[in-house]
C-alpha cells in the first residue's frame, strides 16, 4: 500500500529519518516538484470527473476542447 504524506520543509529531514527507521516501511522517497504538480493536477481532474458523474458539474466536450486549440 502507498501513502502520500505532506510534510513541511522544516520537518522533512526528521520525518524521513523516522519513516526510514520503521521496519514496516518498504520505501520512503520524496516527490520532485514536477511530480507534485502532476499529482495535484491529476487529483483535481479526478475530483472534476467525480463531480461530473454525480451530475454536479458539466464538463466540456472533446470537440470544445479541440476548438480552443
Amino acid at each position: 500500500m502507498k501513502v502520500l504524506i505532506e510534510i513541511s520543509d522544516k520537518e522533512f529531514p526528521f520525518a524521513m529519518r523516522v519513516l526510514k527507521s520503521l521496519s514496516f516501511v518498504k520505501k520512503a522517497v520524496p516527490f520532485s516538484k514536477s511530480a507534485i504538480e502532476i499529482w495535484d493536477e491529476l487529483t483535481d481532474s479526478s475530483e472534476e470527473i467525480r463531480l461530473h458523474k454525480e451530475g454536479k458539474v458539466k464538463l466540456k466536450s472533446a470537440e470544445d476542447l479541440l476548438n480552443e486549440l
